[in-house]
């Protein structure tokens, strides 16, 4: 049975995998075709860094992302630290209402935020402020759905915490602003690194719920490349998605490995001890 469990999990892998195997490999093609390999080039690499419509998406999108990911990550810390010393029943109608934006279908969010900041743009137009669509609203709209993932993420680790460690801290004279951050933070650290890589990580994906809130001058790359797919895929959309996934790829793996490593060193003191 060893034999079909491997099999299985290579089968797996080839099929979460193997498109992206496909776009990294005609990324490297020397025609625009997308399925006659005619030869090896860098050239796709080259122009796409000349490309100012990608690049400045590209700008556009990792600003939003890693804004909206910190704001999420700060703000659904503190939601998370506040639920933990909830009542159960209170903890319970939150969880629920936190739980909304990821079950609500993307499209129907997206629309809400776009009505929502319409009628804010009517409301702020008649008090003669000028509001625009743009990066405000789409760090708006990123901070909002990556919220429950933060949360979700940090839960756990503060359960897992031993609440009588902050208690410790606050008998020896700690202030509880600084217990917080010497004693709490850094237990829950693990649960606040991966709300973030998942806020990130979603922030630099979405599509559906950017489309409807973002500006002329502020696109993320996900609506660049959709608006160029509608022509012809050109070889160098392949080019910026190789080297998203890798980037993503190698900072997963950096995160992991550091994950790992210090398991290791925390049980190597615990057996000394």
């Amino acid at each position: 049975m060893k034999w079909l469990s491997k099999t299985y999990i290579w089968v797996l892998m080839a099929f979460l995998y193997a498109p992206i195997g496909v776009l990294i490999f005609f990324s490297f093609n020397q025609s625009k075709s997308r399925s006659n390999f005619t030869g090896f080039t860098l050239d796709w690499y080259v122009k796409l860094f000349h490309n100012d419509l990608i690049m400045q998406s590209l700008i556009n999108t990792l600003i939003v992302a890693l804004a909206s990911s910190i704001i999420a990550t700060i703000i659904g810390t503190v939601a998370a630290v506040g639920l933990s010393g909830m009542r159960k029943w209170t903890k319970s109608i939150v969880m629920n209402i936190t739980y909304l934006p990821v079950v609500n279908p993307e499209i129907v969010t997206g629309v809400s935020f776009m009505l929502l900041f319409v009628m804010a743009q009517g409301i702020l137009r008649q008090i003669n402020l000028d509001f625009e669509f743009g990066y405000i609203t789409l760090i708006l709209s990123h901070v909002t759905f990556n919220l429950p993932y933060v949360i979700l993420n940090v839960l756990p680790k503060m359960r897992q915490m031993d609440k009588y460690v902050y208690e410790a801290a606050l008998d020896l004279g700690c202030p509880p602003a600084k217990a917080f951050f010497k004693v709490v933070i850094p237990e829950i650290m693990p649960g606040i690194l991966s709300g973030f890589l998942m806020s990130f990580t979603y922030s630099l994906d979405d599509f559906v719920i950017s489309y409807f809130v973002s500006g002329a001058t502020s696109q993320t790359l996900p609506i660049t490349i959709y608006s160029m797919t509608r022509r012809k895929v050109s070889p160098e959309i392949n080019a910026i998605s190789a080297i998203i996934f890798v980037v993503v790829l190698a900072v997963l793996l950096l995160v992991n490995f550091h994950g790992a490593h210090k398991e290791k060193q925390s049980r190597r003191e615990g057996a000394r001890i």
